[in-house]
C-alpha cells in the first residue's frame, strides 16, 4: 500500500494548490508551499482513515461470513 499512499499525498497536494490558486488569484509561491504541504499531510491523513475504515468493514463481512 506504500505507492497508493504516495499518490494519495500527491493528489492532496495537487489539489491544495489548486483551491489556493483559485481562492486567491494573486497566490505567493510560499502560499503555494504551504498548500501543497498541507495539501500532502491531509491526503496522506484521508488515506490512512479510509484504510482503516475498508479494513474494519471487510473484517466484519469477514465475520458474517464465518458465523
Amino acid at each position: 500500500m506504500e505507492i497508493l499512499d504516495k499518490v494519495a499525498e500527491i493528489a492532496g497536494a495537487v489539489a491544495a494548490v489548486e483551491a489556493e490558486k483559485r481562492t486567491r488569484r494573486g497566490a505567493a509561491l510560499l502560499a503555494e508551499g504551504v498548500a501543497a504541504a498541507m495539501g500532502c499531510e491531509g491526503g496522506g491523513a484521508l488515506a490512512a482513515l479510509a484504510q482503516d475504515e475498508l479494513g474494519s468493514a471487510g473484517a466484519a463481512d469477514n465475520a458474517g461470513l464465518q458465523a
